[in-house]
């Protein structure tokens, strides 16, 4: 399967007017890493020019840097899934089989940002942005202790929802800003902040939220619903530059435009997609994982950098 890959292409389908300028007609593919059994959690560390990702059946975090191979950055990764990072450049983890959320600190140490709500266990963090105020936004999915190979020690489920969280700037308040969501996954803001989207893998639909000052969030309105039968869900979710929007969902990445049009989607080789990251010096590339694999391919529009 793995060796697959190498005569495998991305494809583009369901080319509306205005795709063909964002993705092109045939976007290459570069095979980043192989051998991962469910890759997810890319993001781009630009400081450092390197990619990192998550194993979360492989039960590790890896790193890989242009030229060099993947290295693992802690294993066992109590099943981490989410990755990004924050305005100290400090990776930030959800970590779904630990049912906490992590960050590594300069000296290599770890540090707890999160692990209980009203006192009770978190369910299981699945994926996690930083806003540019440095506040910490992750969803909190009962996943983890249900999906096999994915499970920590615990599968106890304490919460009876499945909420957004914010952590403050400081990281002393914890608030819950939307809970509206049967299994909510991917998440991510627009280029100015002012929209917050975020996927449900069950509901298979992305809803999006005016962004308050101080943190909370409006009314959620929905965005897209995904229907036809291909596998994949709802999962990873980005903006580039203009505010479009690109959500790994049903047979591949879809993208939408500002009023959740689809401007196109691009067919994943092998196993569906799990998460996508933009990366690179110009932010135009876009890396993708997926069961199996991670791979790169290059888009014409730049994405929104990580921090």
């Amino acid at each position: 399967m793995h060796g697959s890959l190498d005569h495998l292409k991305i494809e583009v389908d369901m080319l509306a007017p205005g795709g063909e300028r964002i993705v092109g007609k045939s976007p290459p593919l570069d095979v980043i890493a192989r051998g991962i059994v469910f890759g997810e959690g890319p993001v781009w560390d630009a400081r450092n020019r390197q990619l990192f990702f998550t194993d979360i059946i492989g039960d590790t975090i890896w790193k890989w840097k242009p030229g060099g191979k993947q290295e693992a950055v802690l294993r066992p990764s109590v099943k981490a899934n989410g990755l990004c990072l924050d305005l100290e450049n400090r990776l930030v983890v959800a970590g779904w089989g630990g049912r906490t959320v992590f960050r590594f600190e300069k000296d290599g140490s770890r540090q707890t940002l999160a692990e209980r709500w009203d006192g009770k266990k978190l369910n299981s963090p699945n994926d996690i942005v930083v806003k540019s105020d440095g506040s910490i936004w992750f969803t909190d999915p009962p996943g983890g202790l249900l999906n096999v190979g994915m499970v920590g020690d615990d599968l106890q489920r304490y919460l009876d929802n499945q909420p957004v969280f914010r952590i403050s700037p400081d990281g002393k308040a914890m608030t819950i800003v939307t809970d509206d969501f049967v299994y909510p996954n991917g998440l991510c803001f627009s280029p100015d902040e002012k929209l917050l989207y975020v996927n449900c893998s069950r509901e298979r639909l992305i809803r999006v939220y005016d962004v308050k000052a101080g943190g909370s969030l409006g009314k959620g309105r929905l965005f897209y619903q995904y229907t036809g039968p291909e596998r994949g869900v709802p999962d990873g979710i980005k903006c580039d530059v203009e505010g479009n929007v690109y959500c790994t969902a049903p047979g591949g990445i879809w993208v939408h435009d500002l009023s959740g049009k689809v401007l196109a989607r691009v067919k994943t080789p092998g196993h569906h997609a799990t998460n996508i990251a933009w990366g690179d010096d110009d932010w135009r590339s876009l890396y993708i994982t997926l069961i199996g694999s991670v791979v790169r391919t290059r888009l014409n529009i730049a994405g929104v950098p990580s921090r």
